[in-house]
């Protein structure tokens, strides 16, 4: 019985052993074994592998996947200009190198993403503090990532940490900025009404001054071919006259002094004092005057 009761207790510690000598290393997951305290192999590949039992051999895991960190509330930093502003990021990161990783931070991904918050801060406080407000808001999608990359990669290099992406999800002005920077929208925007409407005005002058001239051309070129119509209208009535007056010189005289009397009394008010006896009144004197020296002439 007593023996029996050693074989199976004997049976049972090689199969635990045999079970602590095994370990599966999963997708995605990298496996270091330790022996007596120290890396000796670090593996990457998926599948099973076998150690000696602890206390012996000793295996960590590690998550290879790709990580994700994201700052637990906003920062402020301040410009170059010295605007402060609220910055919210995120960091994509991953375990490059098992064995560095290992010895940096051992087996913590919360000592990690403490490292990588702390260089990040740093970062964004270097970098920001060298571009001013219009710069960080024009590079904040491409030039402003990329230069806080380079900044936590090369803080973190052989930490065994790959830093694969750095972004921002918030950036928005601080209290103390917001107003200053309504104000300068504010003036930037009346400047440029008052240039459009300087704009808009030196248009509206020009048009119409050019209006005001093509007017004055017109109206004179109109005024100069009135004249000449009129002109040669009343040279074509001189000739009608003369032809008509030549043959009747007498009629003719009668016409003009009815036009100097219908010249002469135009209003009721109009009086002149003439001695009766006078040329001017001649036909005034005697209405048949034009008559009986017209039928002398055709007799």
């Amino acid at each position: 019985m007593n023996r029996l009761a050693i074989t199976l207790a004997a049976i049972a510690l090689a199969l635990a052993a045999a079970a602590s000598s095994l370990f599966v290393v999963q997708r995605g997951q990298y496996a270091a074994v330790y022996s007596m305290g120290k890396i000796e192999r670090v593996l990457s590949q998926p599948g099973l592998y076998f150690k000696w039992p602890s206390p012996v051999d000793n295996v960590v895991f590690l998550d290879g996947r790709l990580l994700s960190l994201r700052s637990a509330q906003p920062d402020t930093f301040a410009t170059s200009g010295k605007d402060n502003l609220v910055v919210s990021w995120f960091v994509k990161w991953r375990v490059a190198d098992a064995r560095q990783f290992l010895q940096s931070y051992g087996d913590s991904e919360t000592a990690a993403d403490d490292r990588l918050a702390a260089a990040l801060r740093s970062s964004l406080s270097a970098v920001l503090g060298t571009m001013d407000l219009h710069a960080v808001l024009a590079g904040q999608a491409g030039e402003l990532p990329r230069r806080l990359r380079t900044r936590v990669g090369a803080a973190l290099r052989g930490s065994g940490i790959e830093v694969v992406a750095v972004g921002l999800t918030q950036l928005d002005y601080s209290a103390d900025v917001t107003q200053s920077v309504y104000q300068r929208m504010e003036a930037a925007r009346k400047l440029l009404a008052d240039q459009t409407r300087a704009e808009g005005q030196a248009a509206a002058d020009k048009i119409r001054a050019e209006a005001d001239k093509q007017r004055e051309v017109l109206l004179a070129q109109a005024y100069r071919k009135a004249q000449t119509l009129k002109g040669e209208g009343d040279a074509q009535a001189a000739e009608i006259y003369a032809a008509s007056f030549g043959k009747d010189p007498e009629f003719a005289a009668f016409y003009r002094s009815l036009e100097a009397y219908r010249a002469s009394f135009n209003k009721r008010s109009d009086v002149l004092l003439l001695d009766p006896s006078s040329a001017f009144l001649r036909y005034l004197r005697d209405p048949q005057a034009g008559a009986a020296g017209a039928a002398a002439r055709k007799r």
